[in-house]
């Protein structure tokens, strides 16, 4: 496998974090007319083109009259900036954006999408999200205001005046094998029809990222493991996710589901995993999950 970046990682933009500070030079990026923007609405991204190879669309910044949040700097330096358009029912009735795309559900076209658009609309859906959960002080419980380009919200109150700053949920995801050619596939109750995926949980308070794989895995399929590697990691704005990838080597055999974290697990061996054709009673995570990418390499390495 190359070690290409996970989908949805690496966003071709230069963040220019220092810029943020600055108010009066996002207010003149914002005017700008090189500016663009990639909108979002109900969490949904602003995309064209045909269902099975859906592209990103970025806009002028006219017409579109909400509070921006500043992605970065583009690759030709035109500022890239997202706004949440949620608060209109109907968002087709905006003339910035007729004629010019749909809202889709990213979960849909980001597997379809090319991966550097695909992490532009990750990157815009996540900070979005966080901008609408917070718009109050979670110390004091007043007004939050966006602040710096949307990156930090600023309690109004000026006896508590606590900054906010956007929160990513770190999450180990990990594939279990046991040293030769099996490896521990599960499914939960949420699960599309057949598919199933690699254990995953998050990260507690007090615990090392091995920690969490050894006790997520004891915890989901009674499992102990050892030689616990790290692999690749991936932003997964599903809402606000940060996928660690690892492997570990399972020091016992027999899986226990019985705590009801899911619905059902066993070991799956590589001939099987190489030559079964996806149906409704099994298959993989989808295409662009790093639980994919996890099974991909391991049945690439035997």
């Amino acid at each position: 496998m190359t070690n290409r970046p996970n989908i949805y990682a690496a966003a071709p933009v230069d963040r220019a974090s220092l810029r943020r500070k600055d108010e009066d030079w996002l207010t003149e990026a914002w005017l700008a007319p090189a500016s663009r923007v990639l909108p979002v609405w109900q969490t949904k991204s602003f995309v064209a083109g045909p269902l099975d190879a859906p592209r990103a669309v970025l806009l002028p910044a006219e017409g579109l009259d909400a509070v921006p949040i500043f992605l970065g700097l583009m690759e030709d330096g035109a500022p890239l900036f997202t706004v949440d358009l949620s608060m209109v029912e109907e968002p087709d009735v905006l003339p910035a954006l007729q004629g010019h795309g749909r809202f889709e559900d990213l979960r849909v076209t980001g597997p379809l999408m090319p991966e550097g658009e695909a992490a532009l609309c990750a990157y815009a859906r996540g900070m979005v999200w966080w901008n609408a959960r917070h718009r109050f002080c979670g110390v004091c419980g007043s007004p939050a205001a966006s602040a710096e380009g949307g990156h930090v919200r600023l309690c109004t109150n000026p006896d508590c005046a606590t900054h906010h700053f956007p929160r990513t949920d770190p999450a180990v995801i990990m594939l279990v094998h046991d040293g030769g050619d099996r490896i521990v596939l599960g499914r939960q109750s949420r699960f599309p029809p057949g598919m199933h995926s690699v254990l995953a949980g998050f990260l507690e308070p007090g615990e090392s990222l091995e920690d969490t794989v050894a006790r997520e895995v004891f915890e989901e399929v009674g499992l102990t493991v050892t030689d616990i590697q790290y692999r690749s990691s991936q932003p997964w704005p599903f809402p606000s996710s940060l996928m660690l990838g690892f492997t570990a080597r399972a020091t016992s055999i027999d899986i226990d589901t019985g705590n009801d974290e899911l619905e059902s697990a066993r070991w799956f061996d590589r001939d099987f995993l190489r030559t079964h054709t996806p149906d409704e009673t099994f298959r993989l995570a989808r295409a662009d999950s790093i639980a994919h990418r996890l099974i991909r390499e391991w049945l690439a390495e035997g």
